[in-house]
């Protein structure tokens, strides 16, 4: 029987349109094409212009989180996948504390749960979608106008939302949210080399471009691979450190504890339980990062209220500039980190308190993931328990397996909390190209396709696995 809460949406559930599932399992030269027509729909999207929208005033306010909810301004993917990130991680966070009731095993709660997860973020995406526009990022417009603006991004998010639930369902590989984040770091990593449009200074954007340049006006090649014009221009040292930090994280996914297991069934079965290094993987700062972004958009809403302008809320959250769009004071100033060597060196203050707000919040994050999640070591070692699996030289019951996965678990999810907090500070204050958050999230995406077309290739070789894992 569902939770009440997941009841109250079962009359929505037929009013919201739906991907149907394969009714057999889909190859995977098929799930490649599905999957690569749905990032071809995406990048389409990313350069239609919203209509009605002539010119943009003053600078971009959401510019440091564009890349990670894979938006891009102007166009109808102006709010990305902010709002369904969003809306899911809030049910996530709901059902995994135990403030609405939510068993993943019950096929009901299952279906109830998705339905709950798509009404969220549409509702997410309406009310961001009029803050945009009562906020005056596309100027005054009048009602009728506002109206077709709002739609534009309203329905641009159900498109989204629902290549998301295409890939999800069987049809193509992973999700849809880890793919528009992969190709907006991609696309941001590429812009940033080799961009060959010209920007403050005369020369070109993009570093390499814009390194070779210099050399041949004349400059010294030393201080033109970390010096630009402008210190928001990408630098050749952002290359360097990008490619640096892309092997590291690489090197992280491969650190684990192993822990002997055994079958208690079959009796000289055994193998490993491995307690990763980043046990939470990049769950931290997935939150950190939507929790930025909301408050963007508050203290966008809050600044462009003049019945709030100048009150005490609004000098907290802090105030944009209006003619660079980049936060100038309060909050929102200290979550946006000061990016590349030029800017860290011109405000040290603000660049420590955002280091220690976000590896703060990564840690926090970490350990609350870690309860909510089922990951915890009394979780983890009721599930082996239960699937017949031991620890040589310890009791089959839950209580002295956890008792080992506690001296690793808990350690483990705070340092890794801490790691990749750490990480995504110095990738922005490095410059690294896509934010230091960006890398974080790709490799992770990229080591989770290896991982889906590993077991893909394997089912196509051995079709038994299919019915082992229980697909058609």
């Amino acid at each position: 029987m569902a939770g009440r809460f997941f009841l109250t949406f079962k009359p929505i559930a037929k009013f919201l349109p739906e991907v149907a599932p394969p009714k057999r399992r889909v190859d995977l030269g098929r799930k490649l094409i599905w999957t690569g027509l749905v990032l071809i729909i995406y990048l389409i999207m990313s350069q239609v212009p919203l209509y009605g929208v002539a010119t943009l005033e003053g600078g971009d306010p959401f510019a440091p989180i564009r890349v990670i909810v894979g938006g891009s301004r102007g166009s109808i993917l102006e709010l990305g996948i902010g709002p369904i990130v969003t809306g899911g991680l809030i049910l996530q966070l709901l059902a995994g504390s135990g403030i609405i009731s939510y068993d993943p095993s019950n096929p009901e709660d299952r279906a109830l749960f998705t339905t709950a997860s798509k009404f969220l973020s549409l509702l997410i995406a309406l009310f961001s979608a009029i803050a945009y526009v009562v906020g005056g990022q596309y100027g005054h417009l009048p009602l009728f106008s506002g109206l077709i603006m709002i739609l534009q991004l309203f329905i641009a998010t159900l498109i989204l939302m629902l290549m998301d639930e295409l890939l999800q369902k069987g049809w193509g590989l992973g999700s849809g949210v880890s793919l528009f984040i992969l190709a907006g770091v991609a696309k941001a990593i590429w812009w940033s080399a080799l961009n060959p449009f010209p920007v403050e200074g005369g020369q070109a954007h993009g570093a390499i471009i814009a390194y070779f340049q210099a050399i041949l006006a004349g400059e010294d090649p030393i201080a033109s691979f970390y010096i630009r014009p402008s210190p928001y221009q990408p630098t050749m040292l952002g290359l360097v450190v990008t490619i640096a930090m892309i092997i590291f994280v690489i090197y992280l996914q491969g650190i684990q504890v192993n822990i002997p297991i055994v079958s208690s069934q079959f009796r000289g079965y055994g193998g490993i339980y491995p307690v990763k290094l980043l046990y939470v993987s990049n769950i931290p700062v997935i939150l950190a990062s939507t929790l930025f972004t909301d408050l963007y958009l508050v203290g966008n809403i809050v600044q462009s209220n003049p019945a709030l302008s100048g009150t005490l809320l609004a000098d907290f959250i802090g105030k944009f500039n209006s003619t660079t769009g980049t936060p100038i004071s309060g909050l929102i100033y200290y979550i946006t980190p000061p990016r590349g060597v030029t800017n860290v060196l011109l405000d040290p203050l603000r660049a420590l308190i955002y280091m220690a707000i976000l590896i703060s919040i990564c840690i926090i994050f970490s350990a609350t993931w870690l309860t909510i999640s089922g990951m915890d070591p009394d979780s983890v070692a009721r599930q082996l328990v239960d699937s017949g699996v031991m620890i040589p030289g310890f009791r089959r019951a839950v209580s002295p397996v956890s008792t080992v996965l506690s001296r690793y678990i808990p350690a483990v999810t705070i340092l890794g909390g801490l790691l990749v907090g750490l990480i995504s500070v110095l990738g922005d204050f490095l410059g690294v190209y896509g934010s230091g958050t960006g890398i974080l999230l790709s490799v992770g995406i990229v080591y989770q396709y290896y991982e889906l077309l590993q077991r893909e290739q394997a089912m196509e070789l051995y079709p038994e696995l299919s019915r082992l894992l229980g697909e058609k």
